[in-house]
């Protein structure tokens, strides 16, 4: 059998390497809901450990295939395209031992990555998506709900916009769209399936004679909340840098992008909020900021200047705290952890200033040729065309999300004669004044 050639060798150990990091994150965001709701909260580690093991299965029997297998229709990869489990028990498996994956030869993203490479590198990203998720139902859903709404959505929810926008032969792929490292397919899908969830939890609630939805307190650890932030922003160095798919240029500058955005969120979050407390703002915003720049900049890392990160990083603490206090009117959910202002606005938010912040340069070293200079830099007509792809992109994804998560979710719902726990047991205090 011939070896792959030396230079794939080498990008395969860039994206396993990344893959890792991208790993860490899922059971960080674990560790994130500790340090905002006390040490208390150990259940948060056992359903991190589920998101992680279930994903790996789910993805290795078919849903790796639903979302990256060549697609039937631009619409979802062939769910046959390998036996499952990544071949079965056949020694000739596309890209197993011998050759690469598919999307990674010369027809397409041209990185030489292998089939193994591939499926680790994704399967982390739908595992930390799912976390995301996860921080919504926190305290609230039944762990065994949870459960079955896992099994479904490493099969087609995350694979859908994975499929679309991630895949060469996915259909919005194909009219232009790009989502570097998962704004969309990752932060905005991630929410939109939270909401479904968050509305199923309200209806039970109302059933219950509830006029609000019970909050969730929170409670501040300083060491577990600055260890998770400081863990996810590590891993963040896989989920920009390795996006690229290939160790280049472009990926050193994705890391200085990435790393600049949430240096200066976390600047502009604090500064922002100081002038509006007029005392320090502590840990909590301190590690919002952080976080806020990473997700902003997550799906035009690859497109943008290191100096254009430092502008998106200075909007996203006024964008951020402008968005926490337009949730926190609504009374019909709990969302302590923030996957609303936070990962819906900042990912949506992101995906948009693609059509504003991009240059040509950066985006063809990242392997995205198509795209075009943004508004703020001569794009003109091709960047408006640009900007309606984008929320084209969007408004699909985020409302075939809803739409399935809300289906699966009741099926539920009924099947477990319904998906809340017990508030006695699980301590969640009711909304004050």
């Amino acid at each position: 059998m011939a070896p792959v050639p030396p230079e794939n060798l080498f990008n395969n150990l860039w994206v396993l390497l990344s893959g890792a990091l991208v790993f860490l994150m899922t059971m960080s965001v674990g560790l994130l809901e500790i340090g905002e709701l006390g040490e208390t909260y150990k259940k948060s580690l056992l359903k991190t450990i589920v998101i992680i093991c279930l994903g790996f299965f789910m993805m290795a029997f078919v849903g790796f295939n639903t979302a990256f297998a060549p697609c039937i229709g631009g619409l979802i990869g062939n769910p046959l395209y390998t036996a499952p489990f990544l071949g079965g028990v056949s020694v000739n498996a596309p890209g197993l031992l011998t050759g690469i994956w598919w999307s990674m030869g010369t027809d397409f993203f041209n990185t030489g990555v292998t089939l193994p490479t591939y499926f680790f590198f994704e399967t982390a990203f739908a595992a930390v998506t799912l976390a995301l998720v996860g921080v919504i139902a926190l305290k609230k859903m039944k762990q065994e709900a949870f459960f079955l709404f896992s099994i479904v959505y490493f099969i087609i929810i995350w694979n859908l916009p994975a499929a679309w926008i991630w895949n060469p032969t996915g259909w919005l792929y194909n009219i232009g769209m790009r989502d570097f490292a998962g704004g969309l397919v990752v932060h905005g899908a991630a929410a939109a399936a939270g909401f479904a969830i968050v509305y199923q939890i309200w209806r039970e609630e109302r059933k219950k004679g509830l006029k609000e939805s019970p909050q969730i307190p929170i409670d501040v650890n300083p060491g577990w909340i600055t260890i998770a932030i400081l863990l996810l922003w590590l891993g963040w160095f896989g989920f920009n840098p390795g996006s690229t798919l290939t160790w280049n240029h472009e990926a050193n500058v994705v890391v200085i992008t990435t790393f600049l955005a949430a240096s200066t969120s976390f600047l502009s979050m604090m500064f922002f909020k100081y002038m509006e407390l007029k005392t320090n703002p502590g840990l909590i915003y301190a590690a919002n900021g952080i976080l806020m720049g990473l997700i902003v900049i997550t799906p035009l890392a690859g497109f943008v200047s290191p100096f254009s990160s430092v502008i998106l990083g200075v909007i996203c603490g006024p964008l951020f705290i402008f968005s926490e206090k337009f949730f926190a009117k609504m009374k019909w959910f709990s969302d302590p952890v923030g996957l609303f202002p936070g990962h819906l606005t900042g990912g949506l938010f992101g995906v948009v200033m693609i059509a504003f912040f991009t240059q040509a340069p950066f985006a063809a070293a990242s392997g995205n040729g198509n795209l075009q200079n943004g508004l703020l830099f001569g794009g003109g007509y091709q960047a408006l065309q640009q900007l309606g792809i984008e929320l084209l992109g969007i408004v699909t994804v985020m409302v075939t999300v809803f739409i399935l998560s809300s289906i699966v979710i009741w099926l539920i719902s009924r099947a477990l004669h319904g998906i809340t726990t017990d508030y006695q047991i699980e301590k969640v205090i009711p909304p004050q004044g």
